[in-house]
């Protein structure tokens, strides 16, 4: 590996999962990156179409249907039933595919199209959709990520930006073993059931988004429009990435903050889950990130394990007495790992909660948690645990508001004159306002140049601000003033490259 010697690597793998575990990672380490997506059920699952075109979740990524290897295929037929043989399941749509992994655990999938209620419903999931396929580049076997269902290991990387459902916020590019830690809270959220109040739940190192997300459709389907998602990132210019990849994903209960985590104690004994993604040694990310390699040091290691620790130390006032704070870092080293965890659980007053790690494919089991390391998942490296808070909490009467939200709710525009000006996220929230403005449908060349803010006309449509979709899926606002279309895509999201 460019950067580090293999000594050290063999020395740092050693370190964390023995010697044997080590050599068979170290090979992994000079494969490229794996490829993953997370799909948005809220808006890739629907029981109704914004427009009549079919409802492809990938439709940009152009190329032959999904395909499952042969041990997945085999898996998904007997889940799905007699309506599916072998022959059709070697080469499934996508739809049918999350179908069957969602049929595992007898969940059921988001909805998108009609009225808030109809997407939601009261329970908070929704209406399958009927199967559809997913044109992915062809040849690339595609494959489930074991602990999300909404997962999908790609076996090449598409060119993202040029996809419109990319820019619609239909799926979230993030990698597989980073969404363990939505599967952990996902395992957890039982205990939350019935408080009588809104869930409330902090995200506490969120940028660029990849959690806050996964962690927005797991509460709305679990819960409903019963939870509240605090996303915070300290650093200001990760926390406008964050802001956008909130509003692209169209979750309205996400509240976006830049805070230093001390300033999350005023809200003593506020949330009931917590999930700290801490700032690490980055020893996961050295295949995938030049920088990690570069920045790695023992001392490094040590400063960034003394920092996660004042990171715990700062925020666990806000956790309430029985809530849950998931820990996770994207290194194996112990010191930031279970050392810092067995810290938390004596210090700070927690226990460990048990969870058997090595049910879930590839995992190795530490002693307080579990480490995912390439070689045996596909993914980066990983490490996660969940601690129950045991010690006493006080309470507030005060809200997130006090700590200056960069983003609340969703703002539908803003007036000018007797008009209102609608705001881009109203067209990308999960609930958009499709009975309340026409809608147009553009094809991808037309859609890119609206992403690019190019100007884009189509004749007979009606005067007046229209929602333009591709596939179905909201892409923004134009106005309409006659002879032209005002494009009114932002410009800090438009596609920067040349068309």
């Amino acid at each position: 590996m460019q950067g580090l010697d293999d000594g050290v690597l063999m020395d740092i793998l050693s370190r964390a999962v023995g010697p044997d575990r080590a050599r068979t990672a170290f090979p992994a380490f000079f494969l490229p990156p794996s490829v993953s997506i997370r799909i948005n059920p809220f808006k890739c699952f629907a029981s109704e179409r914004i427009t009549s075109t079919p409802l492809h979740p990938l439709g940009g990524l152009r190329g032959g249907p999904l395909r499952l290897p042969e041990s997945q295929s085999s898996e998904l037929s007997q889940l799905s039933g007699p309506g599916l043989s072998p022959a059709t399941a070697q080469e499934v749509s996508g739809s049918s595919a999350l179908k069957a992994v969602a049929n595992e655990d007898n969940a059921t999938l988001g909805t998108r199209g009609g009225t808030g209620a109809e997407r939601s419903g009261a329970s908070g999931g929704a209406e399958r959709s009927e199967a559809s396929e997913w044109p992915l580049p062809s040849g690339t076997e595609c494959k489930i990520v074991p602990w999300n269902r909404y997962g999908v290991m790609l076996g090449e990387r598409p060119r993202f930006v040029m996809d419109p459902l990319f820019h619609a916020g239909c799926y979230y590019v993030q990698d597989s073993s980073a969404m363990v830690v939505g599967h952990m809270v996902r395992e957890h959220l039982d205990r939350f059931e019935g408080l009588g109040r809104p869930v409330r739940v902090l995200d506490l190192c969120a940028a660029p988004g990849g959690k806050t997300t996964d962690l927005a459709a797991s509460l709305r389907e679990r819960f409903s429009d019963g939870f509240q998602l605090v996303a915070n990132e300290v650093m200001r210019g990760r926390a406008s990435v964050l802001c956008d990849n909130v509003a692209v994903w169209g979750d309205p209960n996400v509240i976006v903050t830049s805070c230093d985590p001390k300033a999350f104690a005023k809200l003593e004994g506020y949330f009931d889950i917590i999930v700290t993604d801490v700032p690490c040694s980055g020893e996961g990310m050295f295949r995938k990130d030049p920088k990690a390699v570069e920045d790695w040091s023992p001392e490094a290691v040590n400063l960034c394990a003394a920092r996660q620790k004042r990171i715990l130390a700062d925020v666990w006032p806000a956790l309430r007495q029985g809530g849950l704070l998931v820990y996770s870092t994207c290194t194996f080293e112990e010191a930031e790992n279970d050392s810092n965890v067995e810290w938390a659980a004596s210090e700070l007053g927690a226990e460990v909660i048990e969870y058997d790690y090595s049910s879930l494919p590839g995992v190795i089991p530490t002693r307080t948690g579990g480490l995912l390391v390439p070689g045996f998942v596909e993914g980066e490296g990983q490490f996660v645990s969940v601690l129950g808070k045991t010690s006493p909490s006080g309470s507030t009467r005060l809200e997130p508001g006090i700590l200056h939200p960069l983003r609340s709710g969703l703002e539908k525009g803003v007036m000018k004159g007797k008009d209102l000006v609608p705001s881009a996220d109203w067209a990308l929230s999960i609930f958009p306002p499709v009975d309340q403005y026409p809608t147009v449908e553009l094809d991808r060349e037309t859609s890119l140049k609206f992403l690019h803010r190019d100007g884009i006309f189509i004749e007979g449509q009606p005067e007046g601000f229209l929602i333009v979709c591709h596939e179905g899926h909201p892409l923004g606002f134009v106005k309409n003033i006659g002879r032209r279309w005002n494009n009114l895509h932002p410009q800090n999201r438009r596609i920067r490259i040349d068309l």
